[in-house]
């Protein structure tokens, strides 16, 4: 007897059921995250004989699909897995399919007639991966099967669509950053959150990467895995012998949808590989077309990159983009350097985001001025890979302070002044610029500017003093008028309102001369209108900025308009008319918010803040005034250290706080902490909980000067305004 028999095994009183026929495997690990794409999945599969889900290698295609197959309930006769990674002979398609069923035919008949003889009469799931290489022939296939036999379904899995009629397409994204995250935990049985957050963002959420990392995190911790990361190819080296070969390094992932492309395809991969993030079809006929791969191809390589789910293709404020995965693109970036042509591609995108730039500087005013926002936000990404490449590259740093300056609507206009300043400071710090005075000459003129934002007034004071001094060396009368009048902004935050008037009014003089007329120029007409209001000079400040408004409403430019609302708004609360000085500063901070224009914004909020206690509703005055202090947290110096931006907080603080007593003023004032910037914009331009008391004349304190308040009335002291 054989020796086993010595060890009987336990027998139930009923027979066990058969097993449901099919040869899914079972899953050997837990399944993360996907809810939404498993439901959506499993939706299409009840609509649909044939679904395909589509996406890059290693984002999860097959253990989704393997998922929902499961998931379904196994049809009568079953739900099959056929892979495909290994068939190269379309002729041996239909054999893959006849093994996988366990069928046997010796009668010489064609293995498609075999294949419909035994699915015609069948109700059952084909779960079909690793079709790229053959997918005409599967395709193809599928097709007639599926039109012959009623009861057969596909769900397949690849990086592109079969294309057959009928067939309903899911594209799978990489996982989100919470469910990377929960997958990496885990996997790896660690818990250090922020660190993992980050290696899954560097990983683009891929569940491969993820799985990969994991099974380092058995040797290293989380912050080495971290630093290792720049080689990620090298590193995320699978040692998983059960794992299918292409699953078994990422690079061997990707490359094996390189080996599916077409040379054009590679080679478009390649030249894709210098953009980072979202680009256009226009950014990649000029930067990739000519050399072996004409520019009016372009369009049809890229649908085909489509198809092989190397690129993504997105919708837009700004329209259709495409996008490769960091993954994807270090892959391709690492074939470009192989070529040799890496320098000339990285050029020809540095001169492309160049000449955007310029063209979005000159478009700023303009009515698409919103849209050049927009545009530029888009743009982020591959207008900062093309600063560094200037910033890097021998011989470029001129470029890189070209670019730096021109990006000043930018960085001032849309709440970037702390990224702007980091450009132009590197920038700056370069050699080898010195031909070329008058990039120089613009990357400073626009540091002083972002500088006087953040009220460091040293540095602005610095720089525009070395673009004075610059300018009139070389004979640039442009440069030294912007220094001029940027000299006499860093005066008006310093409270010096008689100097600034004297500068502001002498560039405004020089950019007449020169026939300037931009955001910039109207821009110093509305500071001067501040230096005059600030002054108690009424009437002029207000002929300056309705003179500005009209302008801009002529010229559909919003931006500097805004400023010129600010101005006029102060002017109005000033001569009492708080319901007007409320309706200029709803405008006002709508279009700020619409642009992240955040010094524009606080300013707007402060202001409203005290209309607002003028209208008898210190509490919610006081709710405003806590709303701001966030905002300034993020530009710099709270009102840029002056007294006279500082009066209107200063006066409000003093009458809402006199008027609730200090414990509930410091309650409001958390509220209105913790609201969001959105939330702030939206209680802001709600309508006042408490009329307007009727109008009447106050005065306006000067900085330096004691600040009282008579009942009824806002705080008085020095002179009438107005």
């Amino acid at each position: 007897m054989p020796e086993y028999a010595a060890f009987p095994m336990r027998r139930s009183s009923r027979p066990l059921p058969a097993p449901p026929p099919g040869n899914l495997p079972l899953e050997l690990d837990s399944f993360v995250g996907r809810t939404a794409e498993l439901a959506e999945l499993s939706a299409l599969m009840h609509t649909a004989r044939l679904v395909t889900v589509v996406g890059p290698g290693g984002v999860g295609k097959s253990r989704l699909a393997l998922r929902a197959a499961g998931a379904q309930g196994a049809p009568a006769d079953g739900a099959w897995l056929v892979e495909l990674a290994s068939v190269r002979e379309a002729d041996l398609v239909e054999h893959a399919l006849i093994e996988t069923f366990g069928l046997t035919d010796h009668t010489g008949r064609p293995p498609r007639a075999v294949l419909v003889e035994y699915l015609v009469e069948r109700e059952l799931l084909l779960v079909i991966d690793g079709f790229e290489y053959l997918a005409g022939t599967c395709g193809a296939l599928l097709r007639e099967l599926l039109r012959r036999c009623p009861g057969f379904s596909v769900l397949a899995a690849g990086r592109r669509p079969l294309n057959v009629e009928g067939e309903r397409v899911l594209a799978l994204g990489p996982l989100p950053e919470q469910d990377a995250v929960a997958l990496l935990t885990e996997r790896a049985a660690v818990t250090d959150e922020g660190v993992l957050l980050e290696v899954c963002r560097r990983l683009d959420g891929i569940p491969l990467a993820v799985e990969l990392a994991a099974g380092r995190l058995r040797a290293l911790s989380p912050a080495q895995l971290l630093e290792r990361l720049d080689d990620r190819f090298a590193l995320l080296i699978g040692k998983n012998s059960g794992a299918l070969p292409r699953h078994q390094t990422l690079r061997t992932t990707i490359g094996w949808s390189h080996e599916l492309c077409s040379p054009a395809e590679r080679l478009l991969w390649s030249r894709l590989s210098v953009f980072c993030g979202p680009f256009d079809l226009d950014a990649a006929e000029y930067v990739c077309g000519g050399h072996g791969l004409p520019a009016e191809d372009v369009l049809d390589v890229i649908g085909e990159l489509l198809d092989q789910s190397v690129l993504t293709r997105e919708e837009s404020p700004t329209g259709v983009r495409y996008r490769m995965l960091d993954t994807v693109r270090a892959y391709g970036g690492e074939w470009l350097e192989s070529t040799g042509d890496a320098g000339r591609m990285r050029r020809r995108h540095r001169d492309w985001y160049m000449g955007l730039g310029t063209w979005c500087e000159l478009d700023w005013f303009s009515p698409r001025q919103a849209a050049v926002a927009t545009r530029i936000e888009g743009e982020l990404p591959n207008l900062r890979a093309a600063l560094e490449f200037c910033l890097t590259e021998p011989g470029e740093a001129h470029l890189g302070q070209y670019l730096a300056g021109t990006l000043w609507f930018y960085w001032v206009g849309c709440g970037r002044l702390a990224e702007g300043r980091h450009w132009l400071d590197r920038s700056l710090e370069l050699d080898g610029a010195e031909d070329y005075p008058e990039s120089r000459l613009k990357a400073l003129w626009v540091l002083g500017y972002v500088a006087i934002l953040q009220g460091d007034t040293v540095d602005a004071l610095a720089a525009l003093q070395e673009c004075r001094d610059e300018a009139d060396r070389t004979d640039n009368p442009l440069a030294a008028a912007y220094a001029v009048h940027r000299t006499g902004c860093l005066a008006l935050i310093s409270d010096d309102m008689e100097r600034a008037e004297l500068l502001i009014r002498e560039a405004l003089v020089r950019y007449r001369e020169l026939g300037e007329l931009n955001s910039n120029v109207l821009m110093g007409q509305v500071e001067l209108g501040m230096s005059l209001v600030f002054q108690g000079e009424l009437a002029a400040a207000v002929a300056l900025c309705e003179e500005v408004d009209e302008i801009c409403r002529d010229h559909g430019e919003r931006w500097t308009r805004a400023y010129a609302l600010y101005v006029l708004a102060y002017a109005a609360w000033t001569r009492g008319d708080f319901a007007g000085a409320r309706e200029l500063l709803n405008e006002c901070i709508a279009i700020d918010h619409t642009f992240r224009d955040l010094v524009g914004l606080v300013l707007a909020i402060e202001l409203l803040a005290l209309v607002t206690a003028s209208e008898g509703d210190p509490a919610e005055a006081a709710v405003l005034q806590g709303a701001a202090e966030p905002v300034w947290d993020s530009v710099g110096l709270p009102l840029f250290g002056s007294g006279y931006f500082s009066s209107p907080r200063a006066l409000c603080q003093q009458q809402a706080g006199e008027l609730l007593g200090q414990t509930r003023y410091e309650r409001c004032m958390q509220q209105g902490k913790a609201l969001t910037l959105d939330e702030a914009v939206e209680r802001a331009l709600a309508s006042p909980k408490s009329p307007a008391p009727q109008a009447q004349s106050v005065n306006v304190p000067r900085p330096g000067r004691e600040t009282r308040k008579p009942a009824g009335s806002p705080a008085k002291g020095g002179e009438a305004a107005g």
